[in-house]
């Protein structure tokens, strides 16, 4: 029997003041929806996201799962119903998708905790620190009664602290039964996924409820709670990196993507920010301030202070890339040095060689990008202008402040600089002259 999650992101999430759907808001560098997919591919076969009417981008952040639309917002057991068709014959979860930090071991313990057979629907719960208007779980001797609102509670329930984190657990069947039962008794005229909780009492079915901690329940409904989920996501992102043999000079200070891979003995200085896709081998350093995303540092590479890697560079064994340099779509062979204020773009360049300083590869026309190949033993002199098209052969050599706009053949030397013109005794005649004019002015 398949196991189905149905994730519910037709939300617009006002409180956000934000025309983006609430669950593509990210944390470290993933959008919501993506944290909670990945979860629920590890604890699910079959995952199902409940989008609104307009919202293709939610939809295409989905994929490769499937998506249904609720073309009208009558509440959250109205959108879970909207998945009715694929619910299947096995267990049924339904989670919300601004829960984006719910983790795939505490998905497993649900299913767990339904496969004992003794109860027919559990559900997740946790315990904030200030249970402020979450929605109480009311429960005796293990089993949970219902659910209330924080609005709706008495001043007694009200000082429970054991409060609702949004998922529950049945068999497809009781599932699909218990949610089109649900009636938009209330104020707002909405169908609530909690009073599915009412539904199965009233046939005598158990309901359990699994605690995790509240780190790992809470929502995001705003910008402070975007904010707060973030810090939090970094704290455990941080703790794991140093755990796996990293070493971070000021953890509170690195900001590391979901997917940053960070192998033993890489160092990582004070301010560096890691966008999505990065991967830094062992002995690696990465140096203060600076910010990588889509690339992979090579083992005891040196990068920084200072510097940015984006999306495509790959720097190969002993690679140095210094304070001020920048580098896109571009390879640094092993043991290749651009220590000093360079822009290498849609580049390869060779073991060994070296990239003066204030060299930049011209690569774009206003058009199209184009590739500059750089052998290996290159040495490439200060301010020099690489425009490409354009390949540097093995061993060749640059002269600084050359612009070099044709291919330069192995083991060859290359100037490119305008003559220069010495005129003798003409100094003292310039100063005077431009003294003139500052008195005159």
């Amino acid at each position: 029997m398949t196991a189905t999650a149905i994730i519910l992101a037709a939300g617009m999430g006002t409180r956000m003041k934000s025309a983006r759907p609430k669950v593509l808001h990210g944390i470290a560098g993933r959008p919501m929806l993506r944290h909670l997919i990945a979860a629920c591919e590890a604890a699910f076969e079959r995952i199902v996201v409940v989008t609104g009417p307009g919202m293709e981008a939610v939809a295409e952040a989905a994929r490769p799962h499937a998506c249904v639309v609720q073309q009208e917002r009558l509440g959250t057991a109205h959108a879970a119903l909207q998945a009715a068709d694929l619910f299947g014959t096995g267990d049924v979860a339904v989670l919300y998708g601004d829960n984006p930090l719910i983790g795939a071991a505490t998905l497993r313990r649900l299913r767990e905790r339904l496969a004992q057979g003794d109860a027919g629907l559990v559900l997740l719960a946790t315990r904030p620190d200030d249970p402020g208007r979450y929605g109480r779980v009311l429960a005796r001797d293990g089993d949970v009664e219902r659910i209330v609102e924080w609005a709706d509670a008495s001043a007694a329930e009200r000082t429970e602290t054991l409060c609702n984190a949004g998922v529950f657990v049945a068999a497809a069947g009781r599932m699909r039964a218990w949610l089109e039962a649900v009636r938009a008794d209330n104020a707002k005229r909405e169908y609530y996924l909690t009073d599915i909780v009412a539904g199965a009492r009233a046939e005598a079915v158990r309901v359990a409820a699994v605690e995790a901690p509240f780190a790992e329940c809470r929502g995001v409904n705003s910008r402070l709670e975007l904010a707060e989920a973030e810090a939090s996501v970094q704290r455990a992102l941080r703790l794991a990196a140093m755990e796996g043999g990293a070493s971070l000079i000021g953890p509170e200070t690195v900001f590391l993507a979901a997917d940053t891979v960070l192998e033993p003995d890489t160092v990582v200085g004070p301010y560096v920010v890691f966008g999505p896709g990065v991967t830094v081998r062992t002995g690696a350093v990465v140096r203060a301030h600076s910010h990588l995303e889509g690339c992979e540092v090579g083992a005891e590479a040196v990068v920084g202070p200072f510097a940015r890697l984006r999306p495509g560079t790959v720097l190969g064994k002993g690679a140095h890339v210094g304070n001020f340099v920048e580098l896109k779509a571009a390879s640094l062979g092993a043991g290749a040095k651009a220590n000093h204020l360079a822009y290498i773009g849609d580049a390869t360049v060779g073991a060994r060689s070296n990239i003066g300083a204030g060299t930049i590869t011209c690569n774009y026309d206003g058009v199209d990008k184009h590739r500059t190949t750089i052998g290996a033993d290159v040495f490439v002199g200060s301010d020099s202008v690489l425009v490409a098209p354009l390949a540097l052969g093995d061993g060749a050599f640059v002269a600084a402040g050359s612009t070099i706009t044709e291919d330069v053949p192995e083991r060859a030397m290359a100037l490119g600089r305008a003559r220069q013109v010495t005129k003798p005794g003409r100094a003292p005649d310039l100063r005077a002259r431009q003294a003139a004019k500052l008195k005159k002015d």
